[in-house]
């Protein structure tokens, strides 16, 4: 049977390590402030592990290193993937004493029971297939999955939940399926299945439960972050409900979808938008309540208190460059939100004192030029820079001139079809027009 979606090898490797296919960081994070036990209690299952890990490659500070390391190799014991078992205690390289070196015997003992399991469940769905019962297939293939996904095997899991498809019968079956596809590609980092998966999910013709629409859109979010799509992204995010609370925590916190949310929103949403769409929003309210940080710079940037809302964003930062989703998108939204905040600060003015706006944004005249020469340049702003008395000038339009050549224009412009309906008047009125004639052979 043809498997659609085949996933790379290479991904599947990397996932191994916990990075979704992420490559290192060159330059280690400060971490010292990052609670590592807290923010894991956030997580279940494989996420759980692979944040671990992430942070113990980039913090950069060895005890909180260690700290992630332990945590995770504990919780490692506790289920079958001994794979995972081996490289982090690779990782760990003998620091935490005897007890958490490379467990050969737990090793072997779970790779007995392991390959006894695969045959039980191999042979279960061969005797299903000769009897063509599709119910029995498809569960057959679930289990298969969900082995292989406790194991670690990310692609063989993948290729079982996509085989499930043709044995669904109702929508529920088709909506499970649609779930397990997608938890197992955002953790191969296979986010164009993740998109294709949630819309078909999303087309079912049955009506779907909150708390499958919650997943569904955080998810979607997920996707498009990945892809560097942040409007959409935001939009998904501030569009998710409630219902989510920790309900997929195998997969993202509530904790996430704020920060995601409201960082992708401040990047891409204009000022309406950030009102109707994140501020005055009551369910992604719930969300922000909980990173009570993330609400003040919201409402900061939005009161245009921008020299807060960028002290709030640097304090953030270490955190965030720890994320395994966030952390290639953190100068990027961070470099938008500043843009963002640097035009709408001088879009009311005709002309504003750059010491102010330094003074403002807590930073040097010198360095804010430099800043507002690059947005001018890429005609985002539309003024000129006195250097030598440090006044930025804006360019405002003549609107008197404006308005009239606009009406200039839609005069010529009604004059010209006029002159054209008159003439093809006068054409279908004198017979002057052209007939088809019949061809000959």
């Amino acid at each position: 049977m043809d498997v659609e979606g085949e996933v790379p090898a290479a991904a599947a490797a990397a996932v191994a390590n916990g990075l979704g296919g992420a490559e290192p960081s060159p330059a280690p994070i400060c971490a010292e402030q990052l609670d590592v036990e807290a923010y894991a209690a956030q997580y279940t299952g494989r996420t759980r592990l692979g944040r671990l890990l992430f942070i113990a490659e980039r913090c950069g500070v060895e005890a909180v290193e260690l700290e992630a390391l332990r945590m995770a190799y504990d919780e490692i014991k506790r289920g079958e993937d001994t794979m995972f078992h081996r490289d982090v205690a690779l990782k760990i390289k003998a620091r935490l004493g005897p007890r958490y070196l490379l467990d050969q015997a737990w090793t072997d003992s779970i790779n007995r029971r392991a390959e006894q399991r695969k045959e039980k469940l191999e042979s279960e769905l061969n005797g299903y297939r000769t009897n063509l019962i599709k119910e029995s297939i498809r569960m057959g293939y679930n289990d298969i999955g969900d082995f292989f996904y406790a194991h670690g095997h990310l692609s063989d899991a993948f290729k079982s939940y996509i085989r499930t498809r043709d044995y669904c019968t109702t929508s529920k079956h088709i909506v499970q399926m649609c779930m397990n596809v997608i938890l197992v590609s955002i953790e191969l980092g296979q986010f164009p299945h993740v998109s294709n998966y949630v819309s078909k999910a999303e087309q079912t013709p049955d009506t779907l439960e909150p708390i499958i629409v919650a997943k569904l859109r955080a998810a979607a979010g997920l996707a498009y972050l990945a892809t560097k799509k942040y409007k959409l992204a935001a939009r998904k995010f501030v569009e998710t409900g409630p219902e989510l609370g920790s309900n997929y925590s195998e997969v993202i916190a509530p904790q996430d979808i704020a920060v995601y949310g409201a960082l992708c929103a401040l990047a891409s949403f204009d000022r309406s938008d950030l009102k109707s769409k994140v501020i005055d929003n009551i369910n992604f309210r719930n969300f922000l309540e909980l990173m009570p940080e993330v609400r003040e710079l919201v409402n900061d940037f939005y009161s245009s208190r921008y020299g807060s809302c960028l002290e709030h964003l640097e304090k953030l930062k270490p955190n965030l460059l720890l994320d395994i989703h966030l952390h290639e998108h953190v100068e990027t939204l961070y470099m938008d939100i500043r843009h963002k905040a640097i035009i709408q600060y001088t879009l009311p003015f005709i002309s504003v004192d750059l010491n102010t706006m330094a003074a403002a944004f807590k930073t040097s005249v010198s360095m804010l030029e430099k800043e507002l020469a690059a947005l001018i340049t890429e005609n985002k702003i539309q003024a000129r820079i006195d250097s030598h008395n440090k006044i930025l000038y804006a360019r405002h339009a003549d609107q008197r001139n404006a308005t009239f050549q606009r009406v200039l224009q839609t005069g010529n412009e009604f004059e010209r079809d006029v002159k054209s309906l008159l003439l093809r008047a006068n054409l279908i009125k004198h017979d002057f027009n052209q007939r088809a004639g019949q061809r000959k052979m």
